[in-house]
């Protein structure tokens, strides 16, 4: 049989060629690649049986755990498309993405399943439930237990021919409006935001060249991010298929010194964080001196910025370590490393097919601003949205076709690019354009700021001004002036603050997103 970059595909090859090597670690819970590879065929069988069609999409309502991947791969086994739901979302959210998904089947721990409860009813596709088990007593009508439905699947039985063109969804939040599923093929996620068979050097040149990775030393990568998140489950899939280790992080709440502590026993080479959130954390527990890092190499982020602040606070107790902290959305995959910062911007280095274009889809010059576009491996568009995949994806004059998602960018002369945030979100003070995750990026760089969002107010003279909503460290007291004076030396003096509000958290939308709106109420 052909073999094609269906994730299903990969893994059964790397499974063949390394059964016995281990792959993935959750908890208890521990599996070998062909263990991996049995359960998930399991899952894909079951789900076949009860009807679950190629091309139709099965729903996973989890937090971090080894059923969440075997899960997701056994959707693929049989053609299906996994639909990966944040276990944030209130029953309003996920009646949003499991009726705009068309999800016929749904994967869920039981507790999560409660709020599903309130709304199955008006979900007319949903035909089939699976419950993982986690310690709740919920009541979920009509379904069958994760476990009980693997034993009964047996392990025999052929699947169906996969093809690179199907689908992989990716629900992404977005800054407004409710969110929207980002519709790849399978071979442009594996190239654009998987790695490609080879994370640091020249991508795989076919499917079957993936086996080579079970012959790679032993590495491990501990994966703090949720899995139902594009960051974090972009690291489990590139950590997957190098033939890696993956150690995922399965407690609900971040805790640094139960993440470090859990380095140590799987000797992870590779730390994934989530931006500051858990980066200032951990840098915090390294200084007790109490955990052994010696087995970490690298440190990776996405999902939210690292500032240099936060990288400065982990190199003072790991200078060898190397930062991996790329740019990465859901319409444009993972897209280049950032560079050292300069002012307190975010810079980066993007991969080739990554450039700013103006409103003709022509590269900008060095110095100007534009849109940060990607071409090559890019989403097919949006799902059950054609009218917002016309406006997000375009083919220029040349038949070359862009993802442009609103980012706003300018490219340096070096080459670099920096980001400077969603249009829809800038604030025009004077004529002047200030886009809020670069005044954002300034303010967490001071030592006292743990948190902050920038929004434009209305001002009579101005149009608009900047504003601040800061969370300041435990014990710490910040003042306007003081942050004023610490951006002065980083940014232009239209984009320092004018107004400040200290509140003791920063609240954040269900896919911890700034949360503008509410950051707007705070001064109403």
């Amino acid at each position: 049989m052909a073999r094609s970059y269906n994730l299903a595909d990969l893994l059964e090859i790397l499974a063949a060629a390394g059964p016995g090597r281990p792959a993935l670690v959750a908890g208890t819970e521990r599996r070998t690649y062909a263990q991996l590879d049995e359960r998930a065929s399991r899952v894909g069988r079951h789900l076949a049986a009860a009807g679950v069609r190629p091309g139709e999409h099965v729903a996973i309502l989890a937090y971090n755990r080894a059923e969440w991947i075997e899960s997701m791969l056994g959707a693929f086994k049989i053609r299906a498309v996994p639909i990966p739901v944040n276990y944030r979302y209130v029953a309003a959210e996920l009646h949003h993405v499991l009726s705009d998904s068309d999800s016929v089947a749904l994967i869920g721990e039981r507790s999560l399943l409660e709020k599903v409860e309130e709304v199955r009813g008006d979900l007319p596709e949903l035909r089939h439930v699976v419950v993982l088990e986690d310690g709740s007593s919920a009541a979920v009508a009509d379904a069958v237990g994760y476990e009980e439905a693997l034993a009964a699947a047996g392990d025999g039985g052929g699947f169906p021919e996969r093809s690179s063109d199907d689908r992989y969804i990716m629900y992404t939040g977005g800054t407004t409006g409710y969110p929207k599923g980002v519709e790849w093929r399978c071979e442009d996620i594996f190239f654009g935001a998987l790695g490609g068979g080879n994370v640091l050097g020249d991508p795989i040149a076919s499917p079957e060249a993936i086996a080579a990775n079970a012959e790679q030393p032993p590495m491990a990568v501990l994966d703090c991010a949720p899995v139902m998140h594009g960051a974090g489950q972009w690291v489990a899939f590139m950590g997957l298929f190098s033939g890696a280790k993956v150690v995922l992080y399965t407690d609900h709440a971040f805790d640094a010194d139960k993440a470090l502590a859990l380095l140590a026993e799987e000797q992870a080479n590779v730390l994934m964080l989530v931006g500051d959130v858990m980066a200032r954390p951990v840098a915090k527990a390294l200084a007790s001196g109490k955990h052994d890092t010696s087995s970490l190499m690298a440190i990776a982020s996405g999902g939210a910025p690292l500032t240099e602040g936060a990288k400065a606070a982990l190199q003072e107790h790991l200078p060898n370590v190397m930062f991996l902290d790329n740019y990465g959305a859901s319409e444009t995959g993972a897209c280049g490393p950032s560079v050292d910062a300069k002012e307190g911007t975010a810079r980066f280095m993007m991969k080739p097919g990554i450039t700013v274009l103006d409103d003709d889809l022509k590269a900008v010059a060095p110095g100007q601003i534009g849109k940060l576009a990607r071409s090559g491996h890019i989403p097919l568009g949006y799902y059950n949205d054609p009218k917002k995949t016309a406006s997000t994806f375009f083919t220029d004059v040349d038949g070359t076709r862009w993802s442009v998602p609103g980012d706003f960018a300018s490219l340096e002369e070096d080459g670099t690019i920096t980001l400077l945030g969603r249009g829809s979100l800038m604030i025009n003070t004077g004529g002047e354009k200030v886009y809020p995750e670069e005044v954002e990026v300034a303010l967490k760089d001071h030592p006292d700021v743990y948190d902050a969002v920038v929004v434009g107010l209305p001002d009579e003279r101005f149009g608009q001004r900047v504003a601040a909503v800061v969370a300041p460290r435990p014990g710490a007291a910040i003042s306007l002036d003081e942050l004023a004076e610490h951006c002065r030396g980083r940014l232009a003096g239209y984009k320092l603050p004018r107004e400040l509000k200290v509140v003791d958290e920063v609240q954040r939308t269900a896919v911890g997103k700034s949360d503008y709106k509410w950051a707007k109420s705070v001064f109403a």
